[in-house]
């Protein structure tokens, strides 16, 4: 064969040029030099850590005649029998396909043989986790007590499925996962062994992309220098990995962040058509809101995240104007969908039912969502303290208007305005019993459907309209005279919920709180069983503010009553039957 992958071709001869895992090669450095090798030998980890690497030069190491700092010296003839396969004291076996009792049989019959050339015979199974319980059973006692010239060396991604009889009688070696840094500095070495031109940020990209895995790294170094007959650009390796263009990624989560559900669909969508799977594109948009997150919350993120300038600014420009609490539900509901993309029969609506939902945060009752939102809220809060008070909004101006003095007294508080030093003091909180004006009772009103009184509420905000919320039906505000049939069932519950928000009439509110209420006609009638009640509320100042309030939800007629004692149901419906046909004679039967 004529051409051999990048990650054969390199692949390490001395424990020297393995990359990292640098306990476990000081351990099996010191025993060879202590000449204490072990008999039974276990190496776990990922995928691509140097696991078979390791154990392939550890058992030219111990067989070496002369070794140079503890590893195989390449030249005697130990060494170069091991490295072409044709020594026979070196033997591989791959558990996955030699898993049954009969093979393990095999193993422990010839490994009471002697060794041909070395010192050891060296058993290395790989995928060892793979071999069958009666396997297991087979090769215990030869484990446990074997020949001083055999050594084994099982190697592993899963040592949870190993006995724990097999466990006790190994020396455990746990790979850890390779650094980026590292990765990058081998993929480097590997370019510029083969004269590969490269950009930084496409090394860096073949690193992140690697995981922590030599092997994965190398083979998709292999195929970008494939792809590229030039120089190794980043946006080759984003194409090499079949991703989504990072513009686009980026233009799908701005929209996404800034809670535009039509723009991220259509972006989405746009994607999609082009031919890149939901599985793909999901990737893609979790690794650009990871590297928000890297931006929004780290110094140095531009070290980290190694990409081009240009996509960097555009990442740190929507990762500067998003929130913390948004970033983190977007990329929960995104890795809550990219699980459920497994068992998805498309994933098309799986992702854009994702996309949707993290678009509509009034409609999550995630935690998450609902700090958004009062971060929003305080936010605009603080912004509007800040401003003059001519140049704040209408409905705030009434709420923040300085009371003037009399005439002839100069005092500070004369000022109509307010800088950042000085924020805007609000008035004083009336007693329940004063007064209130009409114009606080639409400056509370406005304040509640800025501000929104459900967190899953969706209003109109400066700059543009919002879709209502689908189970919501606007029919708009109720005028004087314009009362319906269907609107006098709501009635009284607006008009309560507008006592609720004004604060001056906490008593008031107190005090409708646990009325009835029926409509005789286009009249509304406020029933009590408490004479007190029907009392405080007969007050002129009482009764001219439930009528404001109730003109405004276009009710220009009102009356308040005592219950009639003892009244029973059927009794009340004909009282009101003979009330409303009044000129009609009614025989009761």
């Amino acid at each position: 064969m004529s051409y051999l992958a990048f990650y054969r071709t390199f692949r390490p001869n001395t424990f020297d040029e393995v990359v990292r895992q640098e306990h476990i090669v000081r351990i099996l450095k010191n025993q060879i030099e202590t000449d204490k090798v072990g008999h039974a030998y276990l190496f776990c980890g990922p995928r691509g850590t140097g696991k078979t690497t390791l154990a392939k030069i550890f058992a030219r190491a111990v067989n070496c005649k002369n070794p140079v700092n503890c590893s195989p010296c390449g030249k005697c003839e130990a060494c170069k029998a091991l490295k072409d396969g044709a020594g026979l004291d070196i033997y591989e076996i791959d558990a996955a396909s030699n898993n049954g009792v009969d093979e393990m049989r095999d193993l422990r019959e010839k490994v009471q043989y002697p060794p041909v050339a070395g010192r050891f015979k060296v058993y290395i199974i790989d995928e060892v986790h793979m071999l069958t319980a009666s396997a297991f059973n087979a090769v215990l006692k030869t484990l446990e007590e074997p020949p001083r010239h055999a050594v084994f060396i099982l190697a592993t991604t899963e040592p949870q499925k190993i006995p724990a009889t097999i466990l006790s009688r190994c020396m455990r070696f746990d790979f850890k996962l390779i650094p980026q840094k590292d990765l990058e500095d081998l993929i480097k070495s590997v370019f510029q062994r083969v004269g590969k031109e490269y950009e930084e940020a496409a090394v860096a990209a073949i690193a992140r992309a690697g995981a922590g895995s030599a092997r994965d790294s190398l083979s998709i170094a292999d195929m970008c220098a494939s792809y590229s007959r030039g120089k190794l650009t980043y946006d080759d390796v984003n194409t090499v990995l079949g991703g989504a263009d990072l513009a686009k990624t980026a233009d799908i989560c701005g929209a996404i962040l800034k809670e535009d559900a039509s723009a991220a669909l259509k972006l989405t969508e746009d994607v999609l058509s082009a031919g890149k799977s939901a599985g793909l594109l999901l990737k893609s948009m979790l690794l650009f809101l990871n590297d928000c997150a890297i931006i929004k919350m780290c110094r140095s993120a531009r070290d980290i995240i190694s990409l081009p300038e240009e996509s960097y600014n555009k990442t740190a420009g929507i990762a500067n104007v998003a929130d913390g609490h948004k970033i983190l539900r977007v990329t929960e509901i995104l890795t809550a969908a990219e699980n459920d993309l497994r068992y998805s029969a498309s994933g098309r609506i799986t992702l854009e039912t994702a996309v949707l939902k993290c678009t509509l945060p009034q409609a999550d009752y995630n935690i998450d969502a609902l700090i958004g939102k009062i971060n929003a809220l305080e936010k605009k809060l603080e912004e509007l303290k800040t401003l003059p008070l001519r140049e704040l909004p209408r409905e705030y101006q009434a709420n923040n208007a300085i009371v003037k003095p009399k005439e002839g007294v100069d005092t500070p508080e004369t000022k109509e305005t307010c800088s950042a030093k000085q924020p805007v003091k609000p008035v004083r909180k009336a007693e329940p019993e004063e007064q209130v004006s009409k114009t606080d009772f639409k400056k509370s009103d406005t304040l509640l459907e800025e501000v929104g009184a459900s967190p899953f509420e969706q209003r109109e905000s400066s700059g543009g309209t919002v879709q209502p919320l689908l189970w919501e039906n606007n029919t708009g505000t109720v005028k004087a005279g314009s009362l319906t049939e269907d609107g006098k069932k709501s009635v009284f519950a607006k008009f309560i919920r507008s006592l609720r928000t004004v604060h001056k009439n906490a008593v008031l509110f107190t005090l409708c709180m646990d009325l009835e209420s029926v409509f005789e006609g286009d009249k509304l009638v406020l029933l009590t069983d408490n004479e007190t009640v029907k009392k405080a509320l007969a007050r002129t100042d009482n009764a001219n503010f439930v009528a404001e309030v109730l003109a405004e939800l276009g009710v220009n007629d009102y009356e308040v009553r005592l219950k009639a004692r003892g009244e029973n149901p059927y009794d009340k419906a004909l009282g009101e039957l003979k009330q409303n046909f009044s000129g009609t004679d009614i025989e009761i039967k």
